[in-house]
This record gives C-alpha cells, structure tokens and sequence, in this order.
C-alpha cells in the first residue's frame, strides 16, 4: 500500500485578498512560508520516498520548504493543478458569488478525473512507497472524493498548510 500525504500550499497573497486563483501561479506570503515551514518540522523524521506538486508556484514554493531535510526534487504535475476557474479567474471571491458562471469553468466530473488520473499515477509510479504530494483545496476535495467514493461537498474543505494522510 502506498501512502499519500495530501498537503494543501500554504497561504498566498491573493487567499488574504480573495482573489480567485485558479490556475494563476499565486505566491505564498510570510504565513504561507511559515506553515509551509511547520509542515516542513513536523515531517522532517518522516520517511518519504516522493515529493509530487501542483506544477503552479504557490504549491511548488510549499513543496520545495517541506522537501529542505528530505534531500528529494519535487516533482511536478498538472494533474494537482488547481480548478480551472476560467473568466472568473482573478475575480474578486465576493463579486462572483450572483454571477451566472461561465461555460470555461472546469466542471466537478471534469476534475473528478483528474483526480483519478492522479491516484493512478501515484499507485503506478510509487507502488509500496510514501509520497507527499501539495495541491490545492479543490483539486485535494476532488482526490478525496475519488478515494472515498464520495461526493465532493461530502469532503470537508482544508485549510493551508493542512496534512491529510491516504492509504492507496
């Protein structure tokens, strides 16, 4: 069985404005960094055979903090990329809230099979092994779902920084 520590990046500058990231590369702040560094200590006597991230910034600058005392290179996949927001990308969070959202908007089925996509490259490629892999909060939902067979409103959102553990 492998093991899968699901990480969700630290805080960014646009999680603090509300801006909807998306698919946007986002950079961690100084919180980011110091819950990136927490996850980093509390990890650091922890075997890990594989560092996977998002291939967006913000989850490869929390990767690359957790890896320091792993002496492992993050590897990257567009398979943890955040939801495809589409034109609401870069919106304000509050002023989307009445909007008809627009087709571009990658769909829960769509990243649903991402999800997929990306247990199946875990279990494929570090079969037995304990992979740590940082995200994104709905793209970590959608992997959970999958896992758990359920839907994705039924997985509790993560905060930044939070480590949630998988046995796949």
């Amino acid at each position: 069985m492998t093991t899968l520590y699901l990480v969700r990046h630290g805080e960014t500058f646009d999680n603090v404005r509300q801006v909807l990231q998306g698919q946007m590369p986002g950079e961690l702040n100084e919180t980011g960094i110091k819950q990136a560094e927490k996850v980093r200590d509390e990890m650091k006597d922890v075997h890990l055979d594989a560092i996977i991230a998002s291939d967006l910034r913000r989850s490869v600058q929390t990767a690359c903090i957790i890896a320091e005392p792993h002496g492992l290179k993050v590897v990257t996949t567009p398979l943890l990329r955040e939801r495809d927001w589409g034109d609401f990308t870069g919106m304000f969070i509050p002023d989307i809230r009445d909007k008809v959202w627009p087709e571009n908007v990658e769909s829960l089925p769509q990243m649903k099979e991402r999800a997929r996509q990306f247990l199946q490259f875990i279990r494929n490629t570090y079969p037995d092994q304990q992979v740590l892999a940082v995200g994104h909060g709905i793209i970590n939902k959608a992997v959970q779902a999958v896992f758990y067979n359920k839907q994705m409103n039924e997985v509790d959102k993560m905060s930044n920084a939070e480590v949630r553990v998988l046995g796949i």
